[in-house]
């Protein structure tokens, strides 16, 4: 992004990211929102002391069960550091992955690795192929910005499915604003109603709608009547990344894949091609900015580091017009059709609106992360 437009003060964004205001200071409404996430999940002594008091509830809900808590896992940096987390908090975690059938080799590897030293029980959940790439390539075809959608739906049903079966009433989940942001609303949305309603229009006709898709009934089952509790522990560290990979690759041969969420090529070829060669959108403006309000990088050398060019794996293209059947002419077309997004379609948007009140109560006891709050239930001007 070039910089005639005006710039927050504080972090990188500036006035191409959406719904983007300013205060007398010139920081943005995004360092505001970081503000109030930090100040509900302070680090240091008080973290640690909210992490024992979780693991202790934990625990206390996993008596007589076979674990205390599901651990999402990828292979990647920040779930691997999670899983070792609560390894370290004392408590009984089952990993959970969910392939969605692009895996890189070394994420897959990363994670046996990790797993096996750690002694923790792996469940890996697999996709209907055919009906997972179905789902990626209408959405390419819709022209929105968020083809990915699927496999974050995928995989936090994933995660509910398996604490339903074995009666698990927590779920760790390895984000962390501090490291890589909250992206801004506008760039990226998902919901069950969005992708059944993008999938009704660029589909297969004879798809037999089995996905594992996270419809507000299940939703509120899993969160209201289960009470299960999806919780970020990261949260309340002060996570460094750059020390982290150091850690993991020092006691469990764990390898770096080369960038965030790398170790999956649909999301791979998503934030290195797709986005920001048809939407101008650059995911390391979320990240650097998190780095830079949490004081883990400087905001000039963040600006220097965004001008550097993503790297970038060409073959994937040949993969992804191999696998949806694509000729060149046929993937150009849809990088350059005209450009929509969730509010072209069917979604829970205006329910998570009216219902406002309830994921607040729902935030406060730490069934949903605040994050999905803030972004999810705020009206926004067109």
């Amino acid at each position: 992004m070039v910089s005639n437009t005006q710039a927050c003060s504080r972090c990188i964004y500036d006035e191409t990211i959406p719904y983007i205001t300013f205060d007398e200071q010139g920081v943005c409404n995004y360092c505001h929102e970081y503000d109030k996430m930090d100040k509900a999940h302070p680090t240091g002594s008080e973290g640690w002391k909210a992490l024992y008091k979780l693991a202790h509830k934990a625990k206390k809900s996993g008596r007589g069960k076979p674990y205390d808590v599901v651990v999402g896992v990828s292979g990647g940096c920040d779930s691997s550091y999670t899983l070792w987390l609560t390894k370290e908090l004392g408590l009984r975690p089952i990993a959970v992955h969910f392939d969605n059938g692009w895996n890189e080799p070394i994420g897959t590897v990363n994670l046996k690795k990790l797993v096996a030293k750690l002694d923790v029980p792996l469940m890996f959940v697999k996709s209907d192929q055919a009906e997972f790439d179905d789902l990626f390539k209408a959405f390419f075809k819709a022209s929105v910005p968020d083809i990915d959608t699927s496999s974050d739906i995928a995989l936090a049903v994933a995660h509910y499915m398996v604490a339903e079966k074995f009666d698990i009433k927590y779920i760790f989940d390895g984000h962390s604003f501090r490291t890589e942001g909250i992206s801004p609303p506008g760039w990226f949305y998902m919901d069950a109603k969005y992708i059944r309603s993008v999938h009704k229009q660029y589909g297969l006709e004879d798809w037999s709608g089995d996905f594992p898709n996270l419809w507000m009934h299940k939703m509120l089952k899993w969160m209201v009547v289960k009470r299960i509790k999806k919780i970020r522990p990261l949260y309340y560290l002060n996570y460094n990344k750059e020390q982290t990979k150091e850690f993991l690759a020092r006691e469990y041969g764990w390898e770096w894949y080369g960038g965030h969420h790398m170790e999956n090529r649909t999301a791979y070829f998503v934030n290195n091609y797709y986005l920001p060669k048809k939407f101008g959108y650059d995911l390391r403006y979320c990240e650097y900015s998190a780095l830079v309000r949490s004081g883990q990088m400087g905001r000039e050398e963040a600006l220097e580091k965004i001008q550097e060019p993503k790297p970038f794996d060409e073959k994937i293209i040949e993969e992804i017009k191999e696998r949806f059947y694509f000729t060149d002419e046929v993937f150009d077309y849809y990088m350059q059709k005209k450009k929509y997004s969730y509010r072209d379609f069917k979604t829970y948007k205006q329910t998570f609106e009216r219902w406002k009140w309830l994921f607040w109560i729902m935030s406060k006891m730490k069934v949903i992360p605040l994050s999905f709050y803030l972004k999810y239930t705020k009206k926004y001007k067109e």
